[in-house]
């Protein structure tokens, strides 16, 4: 018996599903494409809420920024829950090995006493920083409005519990649970936190999504991460033989590194839309960049004394460079 074999075509009869085929067309659709976009409730809101009867559940003038479409906006990562679960859990297997080789080989004892007292002060009660962005991107992620612009701020909301998750092993590396406690205890009374802790807790009664937006995941974090992460414990700390706190906070540098490539995009979509737009995130970033630039001036002091004004006023510059790059001059 003869067997021809052949290759049958078979034509699907739609290549996506149709809200995806009506925004790009029919055609094949990325997984982030058909898990970002036309999410959004936008009928059949039965009442408006009692605590908020100004404002539909969910309703776009929550925010003074106003977008033609609010899925203009596009994650450059191209997260959607199961690729940024994939990204993060490879992470955080780099991360485990780094704090179990610090761990392993006792690497804590290899550092000064003053060093390692530094290092401390300096990254333990930022723990309390982190449960605030954790807060602060689930606040958005509610009241924002077009999953391509909230989606990312439930992830930014994991990552910082995540990173406070980590600082809380780095301080049992550096010491027993008795840091953790003198670290809140720091966070609450001395005077080179509260400037810090002020701009956290205003944060948590910011009511515009996108100026909180601004302010925690533009100003704070993009001038904290590479103050304390880039400047002082991998420049500053690890030319003082401080590598071993370096490795243990490898997964902050390289975090933020991702996320600010996200935030910029964000920031360019929406100054991009009109003058308007442009202008208020201009005047939103100038004034938490400041707020922020001065509560971050005593906390550096804790780790590099004098060089703090230095360190500061160089990340301010890089700052402004990166905003400018992403069309927001400030």
């Amino acid at each position: 018996m003869q067997m021809d074999l052949r290759t049958v075509s078979i034509q699907p009869l739609r290549q996506t599903f149709s809200n995806i085929a009506r925004r790009f067309g029919d055609k094949p659709a990325s997984r982030y494409q058909e898990g970002t976009y036309d999410f959004q409730s936008t009928v059949n809101f039965h009442y408006r809420p009692t605590w908020d009867p100004d404002h539909e559940i969910f309703d776009t003038a929550r925010t003074a920024i106003v977008m033609a479409d609010w899925y203009a906006f596009k994650d450059p990562r191209q997260f959607y829950y199961g690729a940024y679960t994939l990204a993060r859990a490879k992470q955080q297997e780099a991360a485990e090995a780094n704090l179990g080789f610090v761990e392993n080989h006792n690497l804590v004892a290899t550092l000064d006493a003053d060093l390692r007292q530094r290092a401390t002060d300096l990254l333990l009660p930022l723990r309390h920083v982190a449960w605030g962005g954790n807060l602060n991107g689930a606040s958005v992620c509610a009241y924002g409005y077009g999953t391509a612009f909230t989606q990312p701020f439930i992830f930014q909301a994991m990552d910082h519990l995540a990173i406070a998750q980590y600082l809380t092993r780095v301080g049992l590396l550096l010491g027993d649970e008795s840091l953790l406690d003198q670290a809140k205890a720091s966070w609450m009374n001395d005077d080179a936190w509260q400037g810090l802790r002020r701009y956290v807790e205003d944060t948590f009664v910011v009511k515009d999504p996108f100026e909180l937006f601004i302010a925690q995941d533009v100003a704070l974090d993009g001038l904290l991460y590479p103050l304390v992460f880039d400047a002082i414990v991998n420049d500053v700390f690890a030319s003082q033989g401080g590598t071993a706190i370096s490795l243990a906070t490898q997964f902050m540098t390289e975090w933020f590194k991702e996320t600010r490539r996200w935030a910029d995009a964000t920031i360019k979509t929406a100054a991009s839309e009109s003058a308007e737009n442009k202008a208020l995130i201009e005047k939103w970033a100038g004034h938490w960049r400041d707020r922020a630039a001065a509560a971050l001036r005593p906390v550096a002091q804790i780790a590099v004394g004098d060089q703090a004004d230095t360190l500061i006023a160089e990340q301010v510059e890089q700052f402004n460079a990166r905003l400018a790059k992403a069309g927001a001059q400030v």
